[in-house]
C-alpha cells in the first residue's frame, strides 16, 4: 500500500497568521480571549488554551482587557460593541476575509443588492452579510430572483467550492438574466483553497481511497470531502488518527491524504504515521 500525501494541503497563510498573532501578544500581554474559535480546529483551539488564548461566545465573557477577532472576522456592528467597551483588538481576520468584506461593503454602499453564495450559519458569512449592509442575503442554492432588486452583487464565502460558485452564477445568468439592469460578480474564493481543491482532485485520479483530515466544523474542510465525493472517490473524513478504521484499507494499493486549511501539520503526520503502521502490520 503506498500513501501519497496532496500537494497542497494543511495550515494556509491566515491561519498560520492568526496563530501567530494570537500568541505573541499573549507572550507579551499575558492571557487574552478569542471571540469564537481562532480557526475551525479543535486540536489547535486546545492548543491554544494551553497558554492562556481561551475562546469566549460572546462578549460578556471577555474577562480582561484584550480581545481576539477570529480568523473569520465579525461584523461592523461587533467591532463598535468591542470599542464602546474600551477592549484592546487583536485582528486576527484572515486577508482573504478581510478583502472579501471590503468587496461586500463597497457592492452595499453603490446601493446593490448583495448576494453570498454561502453558508448562512457560518461566522464568516454572518459576519460578510453586516459588512454589506441591510440589503444582503446568502444561500447555496439560486433563490427566488423576482423578488431581489434589477441591481445585484454576487460573491462567495472564502471557502467554497469553486465549481459550485460557478454553476451558481451561470444559473443565475441564464435564468433571470433580461432583469438585470446591473450584475456584478467577484470571485472571492482565496487562493488556499483554489489551490487545495485542485490538489486534491489531482490526487482523486491516482488513488484508491482519499483520507480528508480537518475539523467537522471547518467549511474548508468538508468541501475538500465533497469534492472527492463528487469526483466518485471513497472518501473519509476524519479529525484525527485515531478515528481511522482498519477496514477501509483493505485492498487498497494507493491512498491519498489532505487536510483543511486550519489542521496543524502534527495532526497530519500522526495519520500518515498511523497508515503506515497499519501497512506495516499487514
Amino acid at each position: 500500500m503506498e500513501i501519497e500525501k496532496a500537494s497542497e494541503m494543511g495550515f494556509c497563510f491566515g491561519v498560520r497568521r492568526a496563530i501567530e498573532l494570537v500568541e505573541s501578544a499573549s507572550r507579551e500581554k499575558g492571557s487574552l480571549q478569542t471571540l469564537g474559535p481562532l480557526v475551525h480546529n479543535k486540536q489547535v483551539v486546545h492548543n491554544l488554551a494551553q497558554v492562556g488564548i481561551n475562546a469566549v461566545s460572546n462578549l460578556e465573557e471577555v474577562k480582561g482587557h484584550i480581545v481576539a477577532i477570529p480568523s473569520h472576522g465579525v461584523s461592523p456592528e461587533v467591532i463598535k460593541q468591542i470599542k464602546a467597551r474600551g477592549l484592546e483588538v487583536i485582528d486576527a481576520t484572515c486577508p482573504y476575509v478581510r478583502k472579501l468584506q471590503i468587496a461586500a461593503q463597497k457592492l452595499g454602499k453603490d446601493d446593490l443588492y448583495v448576494l453570498v453564495f454561502g453558508d448562512a450559519s457560518h461566522p464568516e458569512v454572518k459576519a460578510v452579510l453586516g459588512w454589506a449592509g441591510e440589503k444582503a442575503s446568502s444561500a447555496l442554492e439560486i433563490p427566488n430572483l423576482t423578488n431581489l432588486p434589477k441591481r445585484i452583487g454576487i460573491v462567495c464565502q472564502t471557502t467554497q467550492n469553486q465549481s459550485r460558485f460557478a454553476d451558481f452564477v451561470a444559473g443565475i445568468i441564464s435564468s433571470e438574466a433580461s432583469r438585470y439592469s446591473e450584475l456584478r460578480i467577484m470571485n472571492t474564493i482565496c487562493d488556499a483553497t483554489r489551490k487545495r481543491q485542485s490538489a486534491v482532485l489531482e490526487l482523486v485520479k491516482s488513488t484508491d481511497l482519499i483520507i480528508v483530515i480537518g475539523g467537522r466544523d471547518s467549511s474548508n474542510t468538508r468541501r475538500l470531502a465533497e469534492i472527492c465525493e463528487a469526483a466518485g472517490a471513497v472518501t473519509y473524513h476524519i479529525e484525527n488518527e485515531g478515528e481511522i478504521n482498519p477496514s477501509w484499507l483493505r485492498g487498497k494499493r494507493r491512498i491519498g491524504v489532505t487536510a483543511g486549511a486550519s489542521t496543524p501539520d502534527d495532526i497530519i503526520d500522526q495519520v500518515v504515521a498511523k497508515l503506515k503502521k497499519y501497512n506495516m502490520n499487514k
